[in-house]
């Protein structure tokens, strides 16, 4: 398993209300807009990771819709004493609960919720954005402070040992992706109550540091906490603090403006609140389908699994665009288009460009991508979305995003009680966190502890080295989301003994319906016993463990159409380390990589479909004085025996992609995924590497080719590669080899003769025996189509042996 892959593997699932494509038959898994693709491997690849917004984009396209009072619902019976009871009665129960808080007879010995209304009134009055962060805040901590108070039959008590707060943020907040630094600016943020005091602890010269978690649970020191609590919202909750650290935000909150409301104000709170049936808002849900409406140029079709950034990328808080939902009518969409494509012609011309104005939904979709990325394995998210007086709940997890309808805050202030009720008594892993995984320090490092039982070996003990400078992580929002950490552990230790370059944890959240990772292994280890040509040069399975959380819950309480398709869960498998590909060259490279070659095809004849050739899974190590080729990654392969395309997701990275995947067609399922595929995948594999790389190093940006092909859809990248076929040169670069050139070229030309002779072939006339010649005739023979390769003067001079 590569720690420094080039790409990444993961992949998105198809839209669900992608068209049908006629009557014909589908031939593989239609390819989909989305960013699982982003970043597997941020700063490796060296693609800008700025390109990530249009990504976070088509994620956002995807969302799915349900009502606020199921997600009211939902989020209470997560908060209830029996979260695994369905309990509905809980919403009408916290609503009656909550009104005294909302009219204004509700008070502990240092708030009173008449102040709620003050600063509601305070929020309405006319003015720009962030002259309202201030009330919301205000409003939203002295709610908090009363509902602590009420005790509703059957919910939690409140969590002190999170205490959440809202906080003013409006300052920028980074974030490191392996090589990458990103900068985001959320307006507001909900953070654990430490976390919002320590910036201002430690300009006033306080000590910084944890607070003892026995003294947050204490009963004896609840006053305390609650003075200081109270302290900080007088004097610094509306303040702006420095450097928050991503790891704690819970959520966060990003408001807009519309134009009438800051020249006219908003309607004020009514004299009183009762229970009231939910009054749709207008809009009911935040659009999404303006986003379709014009995209970057080159990104009409499904993304590259794209390879991420080495460089600082940052989006600032800005204001609503034209796409804002209170404009309506087709002059907004026809804003919302304008806007997108100014942006998009921006962002072309200056990729850094941090002044680009983003859509509400985008920016905080990129908040999520940081959250996700701030915390191992983490398993949903929520952010809300206010224009105005209305405010939407954001789901996010693995599977996709679903918004519930707008509740306008201010008139049915009671719902907008409900939720801070229920997110007041969540624990940190109610609120997301992975309670598998616990965060430790060794010797100064931040890691990650797992344990479990297991029947064979007993108890598995993980440590996940999280801080490690070898770690892959993932940036995005919806797919596998991989993560590679290199791990210790004494149980695997003692059964396995100590491997030379250590071992790595990949954790990834699966497609529940796809047959799994360790399956097809099993299936692969099997050929591996008879096989000279695979043994040895598959990864080395050490241990697995499957979690039982399906993304498919949630969406199957909210009542979200086909709630499993799509569902995924969490994984985590061992190997050893393994080194990446990328680090050769010449012979070596050659040698490697043709031994991954011949591992594919025996694998493919017995039936195993890789299916996702790229540098990332072509690994190697060393045995016995020799490199030893691997074929790496087979959570997207499928085999032979499966019905019909498996899961959801379209395998394939896009640069590496045969171009006949790259049509339309191909995108829509209709060309069967054949061997001669991932062969072509192979070759281009093998000219990605000696034009990007030197010596096993990456080249600068200014010197390699190929950067666009990494951020360009499927159809606009396979028109790229014709491009650049019709225009290769027999000369080679000064830097290159004339061996390894000439291999490069005469692989591709094959190609591109293959390609034309089956175009062609497709106009010929029918025979004198009245069988139309098929295009894809002969394609039963593996041996065959890679016999045309391998029999070029330039392939057997390099496979030839060394003397």
């Amino acid at each position: 398993m590569s720690l420094a892959g080039e790409t990444g593997t993961s992949s998105t699932p198809p839209r669900t209300n992608a068209p049908a494509y006629g009557v014909s038959i589908i031939e593989s898994t239609p390819n989909s807009r989305g960013a699982t693709v982003v970043s597997d491997n941020i700063g490796v690849l060296g693609t800008n990771v700025n390109r990530v917004r249009p990504w976070i984009q088509r994620d956002i396209e995807q969302v799915k819709e349900c009502k606020a009072d199921a997600m009211l619902q939902a989020l209470l019976q997560r908060a209830s004493c029996t979260p695994e009871t369905e309990q509905p009665e809980l919403l009408q129960k916290c609503l009656k609960a909550v009104l005294p808080v909302c009219n204004g007879e509700a008070s502990t010995a240092l708030v009173n919720s008449s102040d709620v209304e003050t600063a509601l009134n305070e929020y309405v009055r006319p003015g720009v954005e962030n002259k309202f962060y201030s009330p919301f805040i205000k409003a939203t901590n002295i709610a908090l402070a009363c509902l602590e108070e009420i005790e509703v039959d059957g919910m939690r008590a409140p969590v002190p040992a999170v205490d959440m707060i809202c906080q003013q943020n409006d300052m920028p907040m980074y974030q490191t992706h392996q090589t990458a630094k990103s900068t985001r600016k959320p307006d507001v943020v909900i953070l654990p109550l430490s976390t919002a005091c320590a910036p201002f602890r430690n300009e006033k010269g306080g000590k910084k540091g944890k607070q003892k978690d026995d003294a947050m649970h204490d009963e004896k020191d609840d006053e305390e906490r609650k003075k200081k609590r109270n302290a900080h919202m007088d004097m610094n909750a509306t303040s702006k603090p420095r450097n928050l650290p991503w790891k704690d935000v819970l959520a966060c909150i990003e408001f807009k403006r519309k134009t009438p409301g800051k020249t006219k104000g908003i309607t004020p709170p009514p004299p009183s609140y009762a229970v009231t049936d939910y009054v749709p808002t207008k809009p009911e849900y935040l659009p999404v389908d303006h986003l379709k409406a014009k995209e970057p140029p080159g990104l009409s079709q499904a993304p590259a699994k794209q390879p991420p950034s080495d460089i600082a990328f940052a989006v600032p808080s800005s204001g609503l665009n034209a796409s804002q939902p209170s404009q309506g009518g087709s002059s907004s969409k026809r804003r919302a288009t304008e806007t997108l494509e100014s942006a998009a012609k921006r962002f072309k011309r200056n990729p850094d460009d941090t002044d680009a104005e983003l859509d509400v939904t985008v920016q905080t979709g990129l908040y999520a991508a940081e959250m996700f990325a701030s915390n191992l394995a983490v398993n949903y998210l929520l952010n809300l979305i206010i224009i105005d007086d209305v405010m939407w709940i954001w789901y996010y997890d693995r599977q996709g995003i679903i918004q519930c309808s707008g509740i306008n805050f201010i008139q049915d202030l009671p719902r907008f009680m409900v939720l801070l009720y229920a997110l007041q008594r969540f624990d940190l892993h109610d609120w997301g966190r992975n309670k598998d995984f616990l965060p430790i320090q060794v010797e100064g490092e931040q890691c990650h502890e797992f344990r479990i039982r297991d029947e064979k070996l007993g108890e598995v003990d993980l440590l996940l080295h999280t801080s490690h400078d070898e770690r892959v992580t993932h940036y995005g929002l919806q797919g596998r989301a991989t993560n590679v950490v290199p791990v210790t552990s004494e149980a695997l230790a003692k059964k396995y003994g100590n491997f030379q370059d250590g071992m790595v944890a990949k954790i990834f959240w699966g497609e529940a319906s796809r047959t799994s990772e360790p399956e097809i292994l099993k299936k692969v280890e099997e050929i591996a016993k008879v096989n000279n040509t695979v043994q040895d040069r598959i990864p080395e399975l050490l241990w697995h463990h499957t979690f039982t959380n399906p993304t498919s819950t949630i969406r199957e309480a909210l009542g979200i159409p086909e709630p499993t398709k799509g569902s995924r869960v969490l994984y985590i498998l061992i190997f050893p380390k393994l080194h990446s590909i990328t680090m050769l060259h010449g012979k070596e490279l050659f040698d490697v990589w043709y031994q991954c070659i011949l591992c594919h095809l025996t694998l493919w004849k017995e039936g195993v479909y890789h299916r996702d050739v790229s540098p990332g899974n072509l690994m190697w190590y060393w045995k016995d004085g020799k490199r030893i080729g691997v074929l790496n990654d087979f959570d997207l392969s499928s085999l032979a025996d499966a019905q019909g395309p498996q899961g959801n997701e379209r395998t394939g990275t896009v640069p590496f992609m045969a171009r006949e995947l790259l049509t339309e067609e191909g995108q829509q399922g209709k060309v069967k995924h054949l061997y001669r595929h991932d062969l072509e995948s192979f070759m281009w594999v093998f000219a990605w590497i000696c034009l990007r790389y030197r010596q096993g190093v990456l080249l600068p940006r200014r010197l390699r080719p190929f950067d666009e092909w990494a951020t360009l859809g499927a159809v606009a990248c396979g028109e790229k590669k014709l491009v650049f076929l019709n225009n290769l040169t027999p000369s080679a670069p000064l830097d290159i080899d004339k061996l390894t050139w000439g291999l490069v070229v005469s692989c591709l030309l094959i190609l591109k003769k293959d390609a034309d002779d089956r175009y062609y072939l497709r106009f010929e006339e029918p025979s004198d025996s009245g069988v139309d010649q098929q295009p894809n005739a002969g394609e039963s023979d593996p041996d065959a189509f890679l016999s045309k390769f391998t029999s070029s003067k330039s392939w057997l001079a390099l496979n030839r042996p060394s003397k």
